[in-house]
């Protein structure tokens, strides 16, 4: 099994239920098991501005897929939650993106792993860092505004619903 790290992100209609079923999604496939989860942030957009905040996680997972492969169940998860592509870094439903996988380094031209600006990104690299400790976040992304939105104790936690927590 590999292990790889992803980044999701949401910022159209109610985010942290999209990034629930995208994990709950990831979750159904078989060659994807121990699914762990950052905190979910909330920042501001990068590129392009004009629309609302996004909430961010990232995901650890172990998969017998290759990096291709996952790349195909990634964007399978976004056609699912509706995902369109009409402005670059517009608004989404749901994005998932591969920042690492394994120790490889591999640049297609439908995938470059590691993701080519994930060290430009503190809505990247603070939940990546939560996932892996030992990550170095550049000083100049520490004044990037990366605000914790909701912690969670585990992945089944972050799943529930709104009707499981009243209980």
């Amino acid at each position: 099994m590999n292990v790889a790290y992803l980044s999701l992100g949401s910022n159209l209609g109610d985010r942290k239920a999209q990034l629930q079923e995208a994990v709950r999604l990831l979750q159904a496939n078989p060659a994807i098991s121990n699914i762990e989860i950052s905190s979910i942030y909330e920042t501001a957009p990068v590129g392009y501005l004009d629309q609302g905040a996004f909430l961010n996680i990232a995901v650890r997972l172990e998969t017998s897929l290759s990096p291709l492969e996952l790349l195909d169940a990634c964007q399978e998860v976004e056609q699912t939650l509706r995902r369109e592509r009409l402005v670059r870094w517009g608004p989404r439903t749901v994005d998932l993106d591969i920042l690492l996988y394994g120790q490889e380094q591999l640049i297609t031209e439908k995938l470059t792993i590691p993701h080519p600006r994930m060290y430009e990104r503190a809505f990247v690299l603070v939940p990546l860092r939560e996932l892996l400790p030992s990550l170095v976040i550049p000083a100049e992304l520490e004044t990037q505004e990366v605000a914790l939105w909701e912690a969670y104790s585990s992945v089944t936690a972050f799943l529930r619903t709104e009707i499981d927590s009243l209980d």
